[in-house]
Parts: structure tokens; sequence; C-alpha cells
């Protein structure tokens, strides 16, 4: 019985050749999923605060991003240079809200928005600004959409 390797007839062993395309692939995969959860996870962890609890309640500072939610002040809606700049209040209380582009859609005053960003200094850098919720959402948090609307009566009423 021979017990000598096989050869390619050269006196050289063969060797298997490893594919990498498979293990590129699964590779790139996982670094998709990480970033894809790793999106939603920082997204989810996004406190949520009135703009008459930013400075007051815990987490609603300028240390984290928070989405604010707020009545667009009549007459205060500036678009200049691609920017979109207006004031949020909410139970007499404002903040003025800078934001990188043009909202869009059915954007406009008197209506409750939320604004995404960071407070700087006594404004808000929003980079994302929701406008309509959702029926669920008005299921799930009929209290505070109900006083949303209330609010925004009372600005489109108000000043007019």
């Amino acid at each position: 019985m021979d017990l000598t390797p096989r050869t390619d007839g050269a006196g050289v062993p063969v060797r298997r050749r490893r594919r990498w395309a498979p293990m590129v692939v699964v590779a790139l995969a996982l670094v998709a999923g990480g970033v894809v959860v790793t999106k939603f996870l920082t997204s989810a962890i996004d406190y949520y605060c009135n703009v008459d609890e930013i400075g007051v309640r815990d987490g609603c500072d300028g240390d984290r991003r928070i989405r604010v939610q707020g009545i667009v002040r009549k007459d205060t809606l500036e678009k200049k240079d691609g920017t979109t700049a207006f004031t949020l209040e909410w139970n007499g209380k404002s903040i003025d809200v800078s934001y990188l582009g043009d909202p869009g859609g059915v954007f406009q005053e008197c209506i409750p928005v939320v604004a995404h960003g960071r407070l700087d200094g006594a404004g808000f850098d929003s980079d994302r600004i929701e406008v309509k919720h959702t029926n669920e959402y008005q299921e799930k948090n009929k209290s505070r959409f109900d006083e949303a609307n209330e609010e925004a009566a009372a600005c489109s009423v108000s000043e007019g």
C-alpha cells in the first residue's frame, strides 16, 4: 500500500484552492446587517420631548439627539439659501428650528410637527421633519395627538 501524497505530476502535492468570493459576500452581508441594526437602534433611543420639556425633563437636554414635538408658529416660516427656519411652540414655550433643506409635503404653519436633531445653543438643528402622523400613531398616542390638534387649532385662530 502506497501512502505517499498524490501529486499533479510535478512532484508537488495538489492544494485545494480557497474560494474567496463566498467569504467576501458573507463578510459584506454581516457588515451591512450591523450598519442597519445600529441605525435602527440609535433612532429608537432618541428621546421624545415636547418643546416645553427641553431643559426640564431628564433626557431632553443638549448632550444627546432628541425628537421635539411642537406647532409651527404662525408667521415664522422662512426659506433661505436651502435652509428652512421656523419656530416650534408648545404650552407657551418656543424654540427656533433650523432645517437644512425643504421639509416638503404638507409642511406649513400652524400644524404639529416632530423635528429630529440636536440642540444648538438656544436653537435646534434638525435633520429630519415628520409632519403627518399615521392612524397607528393616533391610536397609540391619543392624548398627545389630541393635545397637538388643540394647540394647532389655537395657532390658526390666534393672530388671524
